[in-house]
């Protein structure tokens, strides 16, 4: 006999509603900072290809997709437009010159920097109106997610919002 599937709230953090009400937080902060906080003159998806460049120089269409979850005609566009902006590079892989590997160019890189520099002075002018053990907390707890999310903590600075 089957048992009856547990009810998934009775295994929710107690964090959760607060993650949630961040996220939303975040989108409504998105929408009235776009020219701020956005990603202009590319699209989200097109800055999303980057970051996932950035972090993995040489990497190529096909592993692109996958990151992407997206079909091979799609990753290409996206790359042939990020190509036409000057953001990114393809060359030749030197153990198999059939293959094309993806770089950022220099406009690629100051780009993202450009976008990050711009959320951090957000996150900072947020972020100073909390006291030093609530940047601390909040500093570990999303170093915590990010790791059990699959994404390395060693993005998030815990120096600074300490």
């Amino acid at each position: 006999m089957r048992e009856a599937p547990t009810p998934l709230h009775q295994h929710d953090s107690p964090a959760v509603p607060e993650i949630g009400q961040v996220l939303e937080l975040l989108e409504i902060a998105w929408e009235r900072g776009r020219g701020m906080l956005g990603t202009a003159p590319l699209s989200a998806a097109q800055t999303r290809v980057m970051f996932i460049i950035e972090r993995e120089p040489g990497i190529n269409l096909s592993t692109l997709g996958r990151r992407l979850s997206a079909a091979a005609p799609s990753v290409t566009r996206l790359c042939d437009r990020l190509q036409a902006a000057g953001f990114l590079r393809r060359t030749p892989r030197p153990q198999d010159r059939r293959e094309m590997q993806l770089e950022l160019t220099d406009a690629g890189l100051a780009h993202l920097y450009d976008i990050r520099s711009r959320r951090k002075q957000a996150l900072h002018q947020a972020m100073s109106r909390m006291t030093p053990d609530a940047q601390h907390a909040l500093a570990t707890g999303l170093g915590a997610l990010c790791d059990a999310v699959g994404e390395p903590a060693h993005t998030l600075d815990r120096r600074e919002s300490a």
